[in-house]
């Protein structure tokens, strides 16, 4: 009892002293009339997708020995791309920049084909982005030749994909039954049907750039 008693007692000690250094204190300064607003924060530039790696893949119609591979580094660059039509003058939301280059390796020929091309379109949906571009340099006759690829980043362990606009896809078929290949639109691209064996791909999705204010 005589504890607790020496407890109360300090405690209305310290009330005691805590209300006369409040009393002695000065008085706050009074707020000045008109406070400076705080800065408002730059807006943020809108987040732009891109895809960026190389990997070879597993193609089931190619002898064994081929070597199949894709390089791609693409950016959005959204309306940048103008075309000659009404409602083009402002280019598309999926316009972007970058490099595709494809590699075919046939050891019983002795030879690789390759093919450099540059990006003139990307759209993502989550970790699925499809890529197209006009080749500008090739050793198998593919110049002024637009090639759709489209690339699945692998989650939890999974291995990446990629498609491609040719070999398996894009054939259309006449009346008279001769077979033509289109010519493949921007951002037009099979669903990415086989594996990346080796290497790998890092999509950055984004969504749809709003249309620029006239």
């Amino acid at each position: 009892m005589k504890n607790r008693k020496r407890a109360l007692v300090l405690v209305g000690t310290a009330a005691a002293l805590a209300a006369t250094l409040i009393a002695a204190a000065p008085a706050p300064a009074a707020p000045t009339a008109s406070a400076a607003p705080a800065a408002s924060a730059a807006p943020t530039a809108p987040k732009l997708a891109s895809v960026h790696g190389g990997g070879t893949v597993a193609y089931p119609y190619a002898p064994k020995e081929h070597v199949i591979r894709f390089t791609v580094d693409a950016d959005a660059a959204p309306w940048s791309r103008p075309f000659p039509a009404r409602g083009g003058e402002q280019g598309m939301p999926v316009d972007a920049r970058g490099k595709v280059t494809v590699y075919h390796s046939k050891p019983e020929e002795n030879f690789t084909a390759v093919a450099e091309a540059e990006v003139d379109c990307l759209v993502t949906g989550g970790r699925t982005a499809t890529v197209t571009a006009v080749v500008t340099s090739s050793n198998v006759g593919w110049e002024g030749k637009r090639i759709g690829i489209s690339v699945q980043d692998g989650e939890r362990g999974a291995p990446d994909r990629v498609g491609f606009s040719w070999g398996i896809a894009n054939v259309d078929v006449q009346p008279d039954g001769s077979v033509s290949e289109p010519r493949v639109g921007t951002c037009m691209a099979p669903a990415p049907f086989t594996e990346v064996t080796k290497g790998g791909f890092k999509v950055a999705p984004a969504p749809l750039a709003p249309r620029p204010k006239q």
